[in-house]
């Protein structure tokens, strides 16, 4: 049998895609946080959604 080829499944694939419109005051700070830190626009964008939701958890919290 032949070997596969590509990527291995993800454990957590990525399927819902979401489009999102910025200023470009916001799109330079984007594009900024991605070359200093080195990771993707995703990456920065899915950081915001967790700090956002955890800072609701605290908050809910009191």
């Amino acid at each position: 049998m032949r070997a596969r080829i590509g990527r291995p499944p993800s454990d957590h694939p990525k399927l819902a895609r979401t489009e999102i419109r910025l200023t470009l005051e916001d799109k330079a700070i984007l594009e900024y946080c991605c070359e200093v830190l080195g990771r993707s626009k995703s990456d920065i964008v899915r950081d915001g959604i967790y700090i956002m939701y955890n800072n609701l958890n605290k908050s809910d919290e009191k």
